[in-house]
């Protein structure tokens, strides 16, 4: 984030705008229209920044622009230069209105025009009366406040409405309705009771924001208290709400933040408190994430929990890479393993994996990797069965390697970086956008540019 948003109290401040033309009156416009005291001057007199808070230069002589940003910064005022970023201490954003709402949309200088794009987007997304909505919930804030002290309660309460039926009679223009209905919330809501808490077991995916579930972009802006592994990425918990609590219990192997056992009493004693819990599981919550044990850890105690399902490291690896896991010449059948130990020994029925055939598709498997490839080649799988390591899957750092399953493992030691990475063994391994185009990967380096990343 290049400039800080901060949204600027200017009703009865002055402002100075240097400048003329059409520029000059459409930036005046919105800071006339939010209460300033805008004060117009086609030509820059340092005299004019007097008791100014904000000053914006546009369609004015150059000398006048460098002079207006240079007195206005040494003056320690804000000031814009219209198209001139290097001039500028702030920026003036792209504006969604809806009174008292606002949404300001910038890039940081780079694309005005882009920025321009995304407000359209915006404009179309956000109802007309979404700011008698707001006004609606101002007029009610004390009541709410006076009747419901208790934070997450009350938050839940005003969730109910502002999204709900309460919102739609406002989108109707039946106000006097949805203020029923207000009341109503009020009058019928029991302080003394602490609203009942519930965790919701999240898949959070390979990593990448855009592929997690609407349903998970939902709940990461309305939980109290986000509990998250290390494979949930940075971007994915930048969509949380900026007051929840967050809580890492990051696992890798032999390296625990948490023992299981202390995790799953956590999450018994947040949802126990009426805390609206959020547990971020990198993938999917069910496989191979012990999502199952700590749904029946939060059933057995009776706090209430559901399952948010997300895209799993075998379904992210392969699209980025472009291999199917399935395919009418080469896999009718796909197989998930994990490729953790017991005790130092990899437990798994190597001879049925080598007679199911199809797509193999092992997590967790590089430091068993070994075990696995003398296994499948001693229950009689062939030694040049196509394979591909891929690390960081789904992922702006996936990388992968590919070998025969006789190769793969004395290759992957030099190759892997000590990221989370899956293994697909199979025909299929040996499709994709790089084996199809003939493209030569560095073993040690990033995979070639995904076209369809």
């Amino acid at each position: 984030m290049q400039h800080f948003p901060i949204f600027l109290d200017l009703r009865h401040r002055r402002v100075l705008v240097v400048g003329g033309g059409e520029v000059a009156a459409r930036k005046a416009e919105p800071l006339r229209r939010c209460g300033a005291d805008v004060r117009m001057a086609p030509r820059f007199n340092a005299a004019d920044l007097s008791g100014c808070v904000l000053a914006v230069g546009a369609d004015a002589p150059e000398a006048d622009l460098q002079a207006l940003s240079l007195a206005a910064r040494s003056a320690g005022i804000p000031v814009n230069v219209v198209d001139r970023p290097e001039l500028c201490s702030f920026i003036m954003p792209a504006l969604v209105e809806r009174d008292p709402i606002t949404v300001a949309v910038s890039s940081s200088g780079t694309a005005p025009v882009l920025a321009r794009l995304v407000r359209a987007r915006i404009e179309a997304l956000l109802p007309p009366a979404l700011g008698r909505l707001a006004t609606l919930a101002d007029r009610f804030k004390d009541a709410l406040r006076s009747s419901i002290p208790n934070i997450a309660h009350r938050r839940r309460v005003l969730e109910r409405l502002l999204d709900g039926r309460a919102a739609d009679l406002v989108f109707a223009g039946r106000e006097d309705a949805a203020a029923a209905l207000f009341a109503a919330a009020i009058d019928s809501a029991d302080a003394d009771v602490p609203p009942p808490g519930i965790v919701y077991l999240v898949g959070a995916g390979p990593g990448a924001r855009d592929l997690l579930t609407l349903r998970a972009q939902r709940l990461l802006g309305e939980a109290d208290v986000i509990v998250h592994d290390r494979l949930v990425s940075s971007e994915v918990l930048d969509m949380a709400r900026r007051d929840a609590e967050r809580i890492h219990v990051g696992k890798r192997r032999a390296e625990h933040c948490l023992p299981q056992a202390e995790i799953n009493a956590l999450l018994v004693r947040l949802g126990q408190e009426g805390r609206r819990v959020v547990r971020l599981k990198g993938g999917d919550p069910f496989i191979f994430g012990r999502g199952g044990e700590e749904m029946e850890a939060l059933q057995a105690a009776g706090v209430a929990v559901e399952v948010v399902p997300g895209i799993t490291a075998a379904l992210a690896c392969a699209a980025q890479a472009g291999i199917p896991l399935t395919h009418r010449d080469a896999a009718s059948v796909l197989t998930m393993v994990t490729g953790h130990t017991k005790d130092g020994r990899l437990d798994l029925d190597f001879a049925a994996l080598a007679r199911a055939g199809g797509t193999l598709a092992v997590y967790m498997g590089i430091v068993s990797l070994p075990q696995l490839c003398h296994g499948l080649l001693a229950h009689g799988m062939a030694p040049d069965t196509a394979a591909i390591l891929i690390e960081h899957g789904g992922t702006s750092e996936q990388r992968s390697l590919r070998a025969t399953l006789d190769q793969l493992a004395a290759q992957a030691s030099a190759w892997s970086g000590g990221g989370p990475t899956l293994v697909l063994i199979g025909a299929v391994a040996g499709r994709g956008l790089e084996a199809r185009r003939g493209l030569a990967l560095d073993p040690l380096g990033p995979q070639a540019p995904n076209p369809i990343a």
